[in-house]
């Protein structure tokens, strides 16, 4: 898979056990030019992150809630590149009070805050730079299957759901202009992030027990392979979609008791592990 000449923007990068760090790396090494965001204090980590890619990298400053902060970016890409082929939206937040179990009492503040920043900001983003994807272009989002409801996932929850519609809706806006719009809903990868998800490490055994390929929580490289996929020419036709990359876990109605951690999942699990870098961030809970 090719992606010379591309120029991707990857947002939500926070350290390197990031899945858009993953992405961003293995764009780089199939011949992407990257550019990277961050936000306010948490920007010198996407900085140090970024020093740990193949190829060096800017970080420009987006709080993907500010219009300003849109506009200045995509002004940004349209002054070096003259153009965008892709974008990564790895952005999610919820306060609180929005996520752990209690979802009746959150405040609708709070919900609003998890929708604006979870799934408005994909329409946002995709509005400011639709414009530079003159030629087509992708934009991809970060998911967690949304069909169902998780513990203490909450807002976010309700929030991805939202973003699966969104998503949806962005496909049908902008493929007239040739650009593609999809998501990958990632099984559950360990982060700092994701530890603060009461629960997480539960699921993500389970899921590692579950998924008839296997699963390893601590590996996003498999995402980041779908990522980059989308972005390239052998996704041409697709948009609207939802891609699982989750070991399978999606379409299980209930994990088989007889299977042990010896099993030949287990053993596909290793042998299709490229390497130990967990993923995800504060700005892209993931489970995202």
């Amino acid at each position: 898979m090719k992606l010379e000449g591309r120029r991707l923007l990857i947002t939500g990068v926070l350290t390197k056990r990031s899945i858009a760090f993953a992405a961003a790396r293995e764009a780089q090494l199939a011949g992407a030019e990257v550019v990277l965001t961050g936000f306010g204090r948490t920007r010198r980590m996407t900085e140090r992150a970024a020093a740990r890619l193949p190829e060096p990298v800017d970080v420009l400053e987006l709080d993907v809630n500010s219009e300003g902060d849109l506009a200045a970016l995509a002004s940004e890409l349209e002054r070096r590149w003259g153009r965008v082929d892709g974008a990564l939206h790895a952005i999610a937040f919820a306060p609180e009070d929005a996520i752990g179990g209690d979802f009746l009492a959150t405040p609708y503040e709070s919900a609003a805050t998890a929708f604006r920043t979870s799934a408005y900001s994909m329409a946002a983003l995709a509005r400011h730079l639709a414009p530079l994807m003159e030629d087509g272009g992708s934009i991809v989002g970060l998911d967690f299957d949304a069909s169902v409801a998780w513990p203490s996932y909450d807002w976010m929850g309700v929030s991805k759901a939202a973003l699966e519609a969104v998503s949806r809706y962005l496909a049908r806006e902008l493929g007239p202009r040739g650009v593609r719009v999809n998501l990958v809903s990632a099984g559950p990868v360990s982060s700092p992030a994701a530890g603060g998800i009461p629960g997480f490490e539960g699921l993500a055994r389970e899921w590692e027990g579950s998924a008839p390929l296997g699963w390893d929580s601590r590996d996003p490289t498999p995402v980041a392979g779908a990522i980059c996929f989308l972005f390239s020419e052998w996704s041409r036709a697709i948009s609207g979609e939802l891609i699982h990359v989750d070991g399978g876990a999606h379409a299980i109605g209930a994990p088989d008791q007889g299977r042990t951690s010896s099993s030949g999942a287990s053993q596909a699990r290793t042998a299709n592990s490229r390497g130990t870098n967990g993923g995800t961030e504060l700005s892209e809970t993931q489970l995202i």
